[in-house]
């Protein structure tokens, strides 16, 4: 992702949810393969954060790929602006991130084991571990960039296999999402097909500047 306005490769496409599908996590067997090929390209990289418009949709099917696979996998959302995860996943929405970070939720509290179901996950070795980012905050950037969020960036890579932020958006939390791409080993943008033009460039832009380096984008269909 260098280098005037050169388009981002594409790493892996997903077909999206469908029209009136209630969660963004369901997975079909094409979406799981092409999760898989992704998570090969990614064995180095132990911290991922994603963006874009599709961020939440991309975030959610990687982890699941990846704890399906046998890694153990956390997903923590980072957009603490706008939360998303836990009406997505039918998780508790607090405590989370938020109350984590200001002192007001122990570790133990905010992490929530996710059973996954389906042929797929037969080879999962532990329940994929969310954390939501609870309630919405004022200030996601002074809270993303502090001591404790760095604190629990570090113990997640410790304890897990493949730790994925579902980042803040690249356009609205600029901030935010410099200071949750500061923890992170690479970036995908997830995007979506008809994504081009000034939109385009306006992402490629943004992320030129983030002290992360982008790998490329994930095309996510259907309904965000």
């Amino acid at each position: 992702m260098r280098g005037g306005r050169a388009k981002l490769p594409v790493l892996a496409e997903l077909s999206g949810p469908s029209p009136g599908e209630a969660r963004v996590w369901s997975l079909r067997r094409a979406d799981f393969e092409a999760m898989e090929a992704l998570l090969a390209s990614l064995a180095e990289h132990r911290v991922v954060v994603l963006t874009g418009g599709r961020r939440l949709v991309g975030a959610v099917a990687l982890a699941a790929a990846a704890s399906a696979c046998g890694r153990r996998t956390a997903l923590l959302e980072c957009d603490l602006s706008r939360p998303r995860l836990a009406a997505e996943l039918g998780l508790e929405a607090g405590p989370g991130l938020h109350e984590y970070l200001r002192w007001e939720a122990t570790p133990a509290r905010i992490l929530q084991p996710l059973a996954l179901a389906g042929p797929a996950a037969s080879r999962a070795s532990a329940p994929l571990v969310c954390v939501s980012a609870g309630a919405p905050a004022a200030d996601p950037a002074t809270m993303l960039s502090s001591e404790s969020f760095r604190h629990a960036t570090e113990k997640l890579r410790g304890a897990y296999d493949l730790v994925v932020l579902a980042g803040p958006p690249h356009d609205s939390d600029r901030w935010a999402l410099d200071a949750a791409a500061a923890a992170a080993d690479a970036l995908l943008a997830c995007v979506s097909p008809a994504q081009s033009g000034r939109e385009g460039r306006e992402l490629r832009t943004a992320l030129r500047r983030l002290p992360v380096a982008t790998l490329g984008a994930l095309v996510v269909g259907g309904e965000a």
